[in-house]
C-alpha cells in the first residue's frame, strides 16, 4: 500500500477552513498581468491554483491583472489562455480587472466619503520623501487635509482628464507611520493618458494593483488568494480596504516562488533578452517561458510533475533545472518514438550484401509493452557515426575497430575489414561484411558482441538540420551573479548541425510528435520547417551531461 503524499501549509489551510464551515466550497483564481508570457513558475502558480480547486471540487478564476495600458498587449492575453490550456486546465470563468474599472471608481468613492482617501497634487519624488523610511515615521502633507467633498470633485476631474500624467494621485488615507512602507497612505490610483487594450480611450485614470487586486478578489468571492512570498508586505493592505469597504473577505496566502537555477525568471529580463536579441523570441527554445518550453518539446505532464515534485514552500530556495530534466525525459522515454539519425557520417559498404536493399523491422519504443513497429530500409551502403569508429581503440572500447565486430541496430552483426582513407590520411569509408544468420530477431549465428550501433542506408536518407540546445546561461545562481545578468549568458547554447543523415520514417512527422534519436537525445519537429527543410530541436540529452561537466571543472 503506497504511503499518502502529506498536505502542503495551503491545502491544511484549506481542508480546516472546509471542516470548520468557514467555506462549503473553494474560488481560486490565476491572476497574471498581460504584459509578456508566462515562464515556469507561473506554470507552479498555475499547478497550484487550479490543482487546489481540482482536489476540493471548487473553482478556478482567469483573471488579467489590466490595469497598466502602456504594457499590456492583446498578444500576451492570447498567448496566456493558450499556456494555460496546454498544461492542461481550464477556467471556470475569463475576467478582467477592466471588467471592474466601474465598481473599483465607486470603491474609491466609498472610500472618499468616509474621510479614508484624498486626492494629492504632489509629485512621485515628493511622495517618497514624505513616506519616511522603515525607521522614520513618515509626513502627512497638506492635501490630506482636503474636504470629502473636494476630494470627490477632484477624483471626478481626474476621470473627466482634466489633468495631466502626474498632476495627481488618490491615495488611502491609513497610517503614515506604520512600520510597514505599504500602509503609509499607498496610492490608489494614477493617472494615464493611454489607450487601453479593451477599453479604448474610455478611462485616463487607472487603478493601482493592491488597489484591483484585493477588490477583484473579493468581487468573485475568491476564498484562498494565493501570491507569492514577495506580497507579504501587501496583505495588511489587502485586508484593511477590505474591511473599510466592508466587502467579502477574501484572504491572501503567500508561498515561495520557483526559482531555478540557470535560469532567469523576470519577466522584465525576458523582455530585455528577447528585445536586445539574445534569443529569436519569447517561444526561443533557451527561454524559461513556457511557449518556450513547448517549442523546444518539453511536455505539458513533465511540468506538470515537475511542479508536484518541488512541492509548495513558505521559504525561498533554488530548484535545480537538472530535476526538470529529469522529468522531461522520464516521460519521453515512455512516449518519444525511436529513430535513426546520423549526424558525423562515416561511410560503410557491406561488401557482401548483394541485395538492392532488405527492409527490417525495429520497435518504435521499446519502453512500451504495445509498441508498434516500424519497416527501416536496409541496404548495401550506410552511413554510421565518425566517432562509432577507431583505429585504433583503447581497452573496454565496445564499438567498432578494425577486425571488431558490432550488431547494427536491429539488422545485422557486422565485422570490419578494411579501412579506406584519402590523401590526407583522413578515414572516409570502412569495409565489412555480415553475417546473413545473425538478423536481429533470429540470430542463430551464436555470435555475441557487446556493441550496437545505429546506422542509416544512404540510399534512402533524408536530410534535416538539428538545433542542440543548452541552458543559456552558464552561472548556476543567475540572480546573484556580478555584473549584467547578460554576462552570463552561455555563448554555446546554441550549436546548429546544418545537416543529418536520417532514417526514412522521420519524414512522416508532425509538431505534437516527440522523438528519440538514438544514443542522441530526445527531438521534436520545430516550427520553422517547411515542405523543403525539415529542423529539429533537441529537447534534452538523453543523460544529464552538464552535470559531469560541472563536476569535471570541479
Amino acid at each position: 500500500m503506497s504511503e499518502e503524499k502529506s498536505l502542503n501549509f495551503i491545502e491544511e489551510i484549506i481542508e480546516k477552513d472546509l471542516a470548520e464551515g468557514k467555506h462549503t466550497t473553494i474560488t481560486t483564481r490565476f491572476p497574471p498581468e498581460p504584459n509578456g508570457y508566462l515562464h515556469i513558475g507561473h506554470a507552479k502558480s498555475i499547478c497550484l491554483n487550479f490543482g487546489l480547486a481540482i482536489k476540493y471540487g471548487g473553482k478556478t478564476n482567469l483573471r488579467f491583472d489590466d490595469t497598466n495600458p502602456v504594457t499590456e498587449e492583446t498578444e500576451y492575453v492570447e498567448s496566456i489562455k493558450e499556456d494555460i490550456q496546454w498544461l492542461g486546465f481550464n477556467w471556470a470563468n475569463e475576467l478582467y480587472a477592466s471588467d471592474y474599472f466601474e465598481q473599483l471608481y465607486a470603491f474609491a468613492e466609498k472610500l472618499i466619503n468616509k474621510g479614508l482617501a484624498y486626492v494629492d497634487d504632489s509629485t512621485s519624488e515628493e511622495i517618497a520623501q514624505q513616506k519616511g523610511s522603515p525607521t522614520v515615521p513618515g509626513i502627512r502633507n497638506k492635501y490630506a487635509e482636503r474636504s470629502i467633498a473636494e476630494n470627490i470633485q477632484l477624483f471626478t476631474e481626474m476621470r473627466q482628464g482634466k489633468y495631466a500624467d502626474g498632476e495627481k494621485v488618490l491615495r488611502a488615507k491609513a497610517d503614515m507611520s506604520s512600520p510597514n512602507m505599504h500602509m503609509r497612505d499607498p496610492i490608489l490610483y494614477r493617472i494615464k493618458h493611454a489607450h487601453h487594450h479593451r477599453t479604448g480611450d474610455k478611462w485616463c485614470i487607472y487603478p493601482m494593483y493592491d488597489f484591483a487586486h484585493g477588490q477583484s478578489d473579493s468581487i468573485e468571492n475568491i476564498t484562498h488568494s494565493i501570491c507569492t512570498l514577495e506580497f507579504i508586505p501587501h496583505r495588511e493592505l489587502y485586508n484593511w480596504l477590505i474591511e473599510q469597504l466592508d466587502i467579502f473577505p477574501s484572504h491572501q496566502y503567500e508561498f515561495a516562488r520557483l526559482n531555478m537555477t540557470y535560469t532567469v525568471m523576470s519577466k522584465r529580463k525576458l523582455l530585455q533578452l528577447v528585445n536586445e536579441k539574445h534569443v529569436s523570441g519569447w517561444d526561443d527554445p533557451r527561454m524559461s517561458t513556457i511557449s518556450g518550453m513547448r517549442r523546444r518539446g518539453y511536455g505539458a505532464a513533465a511540468l506538470r510533475d515537475f511542479c508536484d515534485k518541488i512541492g509548495i514552500a513558505k521559504r525561498e530556495n533554488l530548484i535545480d533545472i537538472g530535476l526538470l530534466e529529469f522529468c522531461v525525459r522520464e516521460e519521453l522515454n515512455k512516449t518519444a518514438l525511436r529513430r535513426m539519425v546520423v549526424f558525423a557520417p562515416l561511410k560503410m559498404t557491406i561488401t557482401n550484401f548483394d541485395k538492392e536493399v532488405e527492409w527490417v523491422s525495429i520497435e518504435d519504443n521499446p519502453e512500451d509493452p504495445n509498441t508498434t513497429h516500424r519497416q527501416v530500409p536496409f541496404s548495401k551502403e550506410i552511413y554510421i557515426e565518425q566517432d562509432d569508429f577507431m583505429e585504433v581503440p583503447p581497452k573496454k572500447y565496445f564499438r567498432l575497430f578494425p577486425g571488431g565486430k558490432v550488431r547494427l541496430k536491429g539488422a545485422y552483426i557486422i565485422e570490419c575489414n578494411e579501412v579506406i582513407k584519402d590523401d590526407e590520411g583522413n578515414i572516409v569509408e570502412l569495409k565489412c561484411t555480415y553475417l546473413p544468420e545473425s538478423k536481429s530477431g533470429n540470430d542463430t549465428s551464436g555470435i555475441h558482441v557487446k556493441g550496437t550501433l545505429h546506422w542509416v542506408s544512404i540510399a534512402h536518407a533524408i536530410h534535416a538540420e538539428v538545433r542542440l540546445y543548452d541552458r543559456l546561461f552558464h552561472v548556476e545562481n543567475v540572480a546573484d551573479a556580478e555584473g549584467d545578468f547578460k554576462d552570463h549568458i552561455n555563448p554555446n547554447s546554441l550549436e546548429i548541425v546544418e545537416k543529418v543523415y536520417a532514417e526514412p520514417a522521420l519524414a512522416n512527422n508532425n509538431l505534437a510528435e516527440r522523438y528519440q534519436f538514438l544514443r542522441k537525445g530526445y527531438f521534436c519537429l520545430d516550427k520553422d520547417s517547411t515542405d523543403n527543410k525539415l529542423i529539429f530541436n533537441r529537447t534534452v540529452t538523453l543523460k544529464d551531461t552538464w552535470a559531469k561537466e560541472v563536476k569535471k571543472k570541479n
